[in-house]
């Protein structure tokens, strides 16, 4: 029977509404009787957009626990402008959202002016548009800014503010996807201003009042070919004792990034770099990123430094942090540092005086590393996809990104510099933002353990309830699962057919990251206290834990609204990722279009009620194989094994399923790929190709 809900006050959340238009309420917090999501239906859901945040009011509960809803108050717009492709029509002039989440569309009213009396001009790359009449308009991707919401469903209205240019315009795809994800991308002029007035040369003054010296030391960073922002360096020594010196420097943003200024409230508000596979948007204006703050060779650079002893063991005897200056003694890549510790001739020729100094990088990082691995820290080696472009900017094909030792030194780095500044702040009682991950959800864990027992595998008894406990719960807090289950389960699928497959579905059981002002520890890093402190060029909260430490070192303390400010950075990281993801699938999608027809080696990755997802082989490109279209037989979806089974031959398709697919279709609009099965190739499990490759965002 239907429950009639209680009385109660209004359940607020955020909306989040399907591309055919019926939406769901993520409630702000967990509703006692509810489960999961709460259902919108498609007549409510236009009262607001896609990522408004709205209050609603429960109209039904379901046996199950599933809830309906409808929406009483928007209580904060998500879009206050759109982008999207502009139209004439008979009646009325429209803007059509690219998000095709967002279901109104913008009405532009007709004699209404553009953007400027003169035709108008904006610079998409090398391209100028330029627009006299709304007719030129036609076709136009644009950006709307919306002066009515409307009410009770009507359509809102706006105006157009910026026109980007046609759709097919090389670079639309970016510009688009950042207005879309409304990131910040053109700095005001007072940011501009003050980022140009910030004084080059270091006075000696500052460096002898409160700086330790590192100039004479050859310190050295260690990027990728294409980093332009140098943001840490490092050295390493052997002591006397035997144990290791190492010494992270990180640009002491926060001596040119004051608190409340013009540069500070942009900071915050973009949150985070963004990254795009042929440009970035940056956090700080280049004046600084790139120069003041970028820790160049053969320039002084003032710094936060943090000085560990380390044993051979990997544990820290003793830690000191300071300000210092440092004269960055090359400017090295990952590429040339291997090159250099695997005996390339002439790279060792070139860096003849820096052998020794990255041999014992190598030594301790790999020290470090076996001492993360006995306490149980987690390293999933998914695939990460390198697109490649030719010289007109058009995607060629997607290979693997290349990790070396090199990469593995500047990791193992970071994490001891930023586990010490965290452990060393959290001591001394100081409010702070940390970095945690909290532990899995349950119904996530035991959604993994279902299928990892398909394969043969478990993440460990008592770790999650198995079969044999007939769909007992997992307790919220279960003492018996730690991050030693997941690291065990890595270990033993290395090498395996089936290890691509499941690492990618024990990261999805894991817990998104975040930044909060309370510390729960870190669960895939086995940390008790973990902090960013190594990226603040392009992350603020470490520019925040800059300040933090640099007050504590002055004998103060730093008064910020912590809490606000981690809320609001793990969302600005959040939609950071989400822009540069959807980007990546676009740019795929595009690149299939010429491909229909094609046939790839695919692996499934996921199984619904509608098909089954498979990822090509080689290209890290994903696309749906819908249940109408396997030929032979009448298949159905079954829950309770996840399979997907024909009625009459029995004949199954499984996650993990090795099969040969062919490309039918690309819908450009909303990016999906749709494949069908070739006959006679019989699904082999668990037999994908195995790939390795960096880690997600920690």
């Amino acid at each position: 029977m239907k429950q009639k809900p209680r009385k109660s006050a209004p359940v607020k959340g955020r909306l989040s509404v399907h591309r055919d238009g019926y939406a769901f309420v993520i409630p702000d917090e967990p509703l006692e009787g509810i489960k999961g999501d709460i259902y919108i239906s498609k007549d409510e859901a236009t009262k607001g957009m896609h990522g408004d945040r709205v209050a609603i009011r429960l109209k039904r509960i379901e046996p199950d626990g599933r809830a309906h809803g409808q929406i009483v108050e928007v209580l904060r717009r998500a879009h206050p402008r759109i982008v999207g492709e502009f139209h004439i029509r008979r009646k009325v002039n429209v803007v059509v959202p690219h998000d095709d989440r967002i279901r109104q569309w913008i009405r532009i009213p007709e004699g209404m002016e553009l953007p400027t009396a003169q035709p108008f001009v904006h610079r998409v790359g090398a391209r100028k548009v330029e627009v006299e009449t709304v007719e030129d308009l036609e076709g136009m991707i644009v950006t709307a800014e919306i002066l009515d919401f409307g009410e009770d469903g009507d359509r809102p209205v706006g105006r157009i503010v910026e026109v980007l240019g046609h759709p097919d315009a090389f670079g639309i795809d970016v510009e688009i996807l950042i207005r879309s994800h409304h990131i910040p991308h053109e700095f005001p002029n007072d940011v501009l201003e003050q980022a140009r007035s910030i004084p080059g040369p270091i006075s000696e003054e500052e460096i002898a009042r409160r700086r330790r010296d590192f100039r004479d030391l050859d310190i050295v960073t260690i990027d990728g070919e294409t980093a332009r922002d140098f943001d840490d360096a490092v050295w390493v020594d052997r002591l006397p004792s035997g144990n290791f010196a190492l010494q992270v420097h990180i640009a002491d943003v926060s001596h040119y990034v004051r608190p409340g200024s013009p540069i500070d409230r942009e900071a915050l508000l973009r949150g985070t770099s963004v990254y795009f596979p042929d440009r970035a948007v940056p956090m700080l204006p280049v004046e600084l990123s790139t120069d003041q703050c970028s820790l160049r060779p053969h320039e002084d650079r003032l710094v936060l430094s943090a000085l560990l002893e380390i044993d051979a063991r990997g544990d820290v005897v003793s830690q000191d942090f300071c300000r210092g200056v440092i004269r960055s003694a090359e400017r090295m890549t990952y590429t040339a540092v291997h090159a250099v510790l695997e005996g390339s001739k002439p790279e060792r020729e070139r860096y003849a005086a820096l052998i020794r100094r990255f041999e014992m990088m190598e030594e301790l990082a790999m020290i470090l590393n076996r001492k993360r691995e006995r306490r149980g820290s987690i390293d999933f080696d998914l695939p990460e996809p390198l697109l490649e472009f030719d010289e007109f900017g058009e995607m060629t094909g997607v290979s693997r990104a290349l990790r070396n030792i090199a990469h593995r030194i500047i990791e193992e780095f970071m994490l001891a510099a930023n586990e010490a500044v965290a452990s060393h702040l959290e001591s001394a009682g100081l409010p702070m933002i940390f970095r945690i991950h909290e532990r899995p959800d349950p119904k996530r864990v035991l959604e993994f353990e279902d299928i990892a027992t398909h394969f043969g595998y478990s993440l460990g008894a008592g770790a999650t309830p198995v079969k044999r406990l007939r769909g007992e719960t997992l307790a919220l807090d279960n003492p018996n699962l730690s991050s030693r289950n997941y690291q065990k389960l890595v270990a033993k699928i290395a090498g395996k057919p089936e290890e691509r497959i499941l690492s990618y579905l024990m990261l999805r059981s894991l817990k998104q990251a975040r930044y909060t002002d309370q510390n729960v520890g870190h669960f895939a890093l086995a940390a008790p206290s973990y902090t960013h402190f190594t990226s603040p060029i392009r992350r603020y909260p470490d520019l925040i834990v800059h300040r933090i430490l640099a007050a504590h070192l002055d004998g103060r303390r730093y008064d910020a609204p912590l809490r606000a400010i981690a809320d609001s950075t793990s969302d600005t990281e959040r939609r950071a990722a989400e822009a540069e993801r959807e980007l990546v699938e676009w740019k795929k999608v595009k690149f299939m279009i010429d491909r229909v027809g094609d046939e790839f080696d695919a692996l499934i990755i996921s199984t619904t009620r509608f098909g089954f997802f498979v990822e090509l082989a080689d290209l890290f490109i994903e696309g749906l194989v819908p249940l109408d279209v396997l030929a032979g037989d009448r298949f159905r979806y079954h829950e309770n094994t996840r399979k997907i089974v024909g009625e009459r031959t029995r004949k199954q398709f499984s996650i993990g399923d090795q099969v040969k697919v062919r490309l039918d279709r690309v819908d450009a609009v909303e990016k999906k790929l749709q494949f069908s099965i070739l006959a006679e190739r019989a699904a082999t499990k668990g037999s994908g190709p195995t790939w390795k490759s960096r880690k997600t965002r920690r």
